[in-house]
């Protein structure tokens, strides 16, 4: 049918295709290796570290009294390393899709400020500090290898993602979420295969080094149902409006702490102080301190809790952040959400446990914005056995969250309900 010279052609420009493939897979997997084996070991560290801590903590009570002295060392940190106007997390989603630096120095600043909020009793999680230690890094290591600025902000998500997999534990989630959370409705798939190389490195070398894997057990999952549906949309719903109030909660909280504290200091001081008395005035005060990993527990198992537990941990976590403590959002929202989860299953008198696992990952997708990662994150966490659930109430509280979110960098480029090109940011 076709002439030789046009086979051989066609012959030869395949396997040229296919030669020029296969320099950029080694590529990316070198540099996939590096950053995971890198970053990974760094972020692997961090988390044994962050473990030894909250261990400490548990261990003396006391150490929620020198709240106020961390928050002084972690101001006087920032502030003599230049870096007194952090930005957190949105450093890092800048650098990648605006061309900001994102200084060396912000790991070793999250890192030691991350580990000294969680030893005194700050209310803050880890997987934010993951982002920017891994953020940060692999911004320095594309500087040191000399990639240009393309080439550099996939090693920015390669080190978020292995660094996300060394702490958390959830190399699929990790690996997405680093290309999913930049830019809502557009993924960066060119960083697919560096991103996932990286978050199973940098997974397997925290499990070898003793950093296990976040697993948890549905108590009883439900046969999938009409009635079931419904009820899962409905706690979807709620679970969007959880979400929004938490974005909103972080930032005025945060706002209204720096409109009436000017001085740094001061305003860490005082927050420090209203973390204190609220742990021994509020009931069950002390079980919101640090990242609410106990609470998560709790509400899985379906145990007993304060009704408004899911609220309490909103202002623990807003005081502590807004008052210049370290640490992230994420492990507080996952709070947030398996306490309301719970506390809703308990009334709708539906599987409180499943709604806790539900609610978990619904909330999260609501004021993260990222769909996939809230599904692949379940999958990891509790199996898939209670996949239908899941994924009907993660795409119900990505619907009805609308354009809040965590991240004010984050970039909203598609809309959520039209094919439509908006290009707007996040409310917050």
């Amino acid at each position: 049918m076709f002439s030789p010279k046009l086979r051989e052609f066609a012959r030869k420009c395949y396997l040229t295709n296919i030669g020029q493939n296969l320099l950029v897979l080694l590529k990316w997997t070198g540099f996939s290796l590096l950053s995971g084996l890198l970053i990974g070991g760094v972020s692997t560290l961090f988390a044994t570290l962050l473990g030894k801590a909250i261990q400490l903590r548990a261990a003396y009570s006391w150490l929620l009294f020198l709240l106020p002295v961390a928050g002084l060392a972690i101001t006087a940190l920032y502030h003599f390393c230049g870096q007194s106007n952090d930005r957190g997390t949105n450093f890092v989603i800048a650098s990648i899709h605006a061309n900001e630096e994102t200084p060396a120095r912000v790991a070793p600043l999250i890192f030691i400020s991350t580990i000294l909020t969680q030893l005194c009793g700050g209310s803050a999680g880890r997987e934010g500090a993951a982002l920017q230690i891994g953020g940060s890094l692999g911004n320095l290591l594309g500087k040191i290898v000399h990639l240009d600025d393309e080439d550099r902000h996939v090693l920015i998500m390669c080190g978020m993602s292995a660094a996300f997999a060394a702490l958390f534990g959830t190399p699929m989630a990790a690996a997405v979420f680093s290309m999913e959370m930049v830019s809502v409705g557009i993924m960066y798939y060119s960083a697919l295969v560096p991103c996932v190389m990286s978050a199973l490195i940098g997974a397997h070398l925290a499990s070898t080094f003793g950093v296990h894997a976040e697993k948890f057990t549905i108590v009883s999952i439900p046969s999938f149902s009409i009635d079931g549906a419904a009820k899962t949309v409905l706690l979807g719903i709620l679970c969007a409006a959880v979400s929004i109030l938490l974005c909103i909660i972080l930032h005025k909280v945060g706002g209204l702490l720096k409109t009436y504290i000017k001085n740094v200091y001061l305003r860490a001081t005082v927050s420090a102080l209203i973390v204190i008395i609220f742990a021994f005035l509020l009931p069950d005060g002390k079980s919101y301190l640090g990242s609410g990993s106990n609470l998560i527990e709790q509400s899985i198992q379906e145990e007993t809790i304060f009704p408004a537990a899911f609220l309490i941990k909103m202002l623990f976590t807003a005081v502590t952040l807004g008052g210049g403590f370290k640490g992230g959002e994420i492990v507080p929202s996952f709070c947030v959400g398996a306490s309301f989860g719970c506390f809703f299953g308990s009334l709708a008198g539906f599987a409180p446990s499943l709604c806790a696992a539900m609610g978990m990952v619904a909330v999260f997708c609501g004021v993260t914005n990222c769909p996939i990662t809230s599904i692949l994150i379940a999958f990891e966490l509790f199996g898939f056995d209670s996949a239908h659930y899941m994924i009907l109430a993660i795409a119900v509280s990505y619907a009805m969250s609308g354009y809040y979110g965590l991240y004010a960098d984050q970039t909203i480029v598609y809309s959520k309900y039209r094919t439509k090109f908006i290009n707007r940011k996040t409310n917050h």
